[in-house]
């Protein structure tokens, strides 16, 4: 079995990874896809966590928060769809939708 650690470093990897995308890529659906990779990596953390501790809550919360984040991904594509569909493009440089 992998130990806990290597799963944590991994998940630690992935985090920073996703957070150089969300900082670096300038299209809403990569950002997306990115901060979806921040938050599976928050989710091996938990269960890293739960593998270490020999406890059930970690699979518990990782249960909850992808469900969460299947909201989040259809809600997050239907407002790029309604800007896209507005708008004509989903450059997050180019729209000032909540700029003044």
């Amino acid at each position: 079995m992998i130990e806990p650690s290597w799963i944590a470093g991994l998940g630690a990897f992935l985090f920073c990874i996703g957070l150089v995308g969300v900082f670096t890529r300038k299209n809403a659906i990569i950002v997306l896809m990115c901060i979806e990779i921040m938050l599976n990596a928050v989710n091996l953390n938990f269960v890293a966590g739960a593998a270490h501790w020999e406890n059930i809550d970690g699979w518990v919360y990782t249960s909850i928060a992808i469900a969460i984040a299947a909201a989040e991904v259809a809600v997050g594509l239907a407002i790029f769809l309604a800007l896209y569909s507005q708008r004509g493009t989903i450059s997050l440089d180019e729209v000032t939708l909540l700029k003044h």
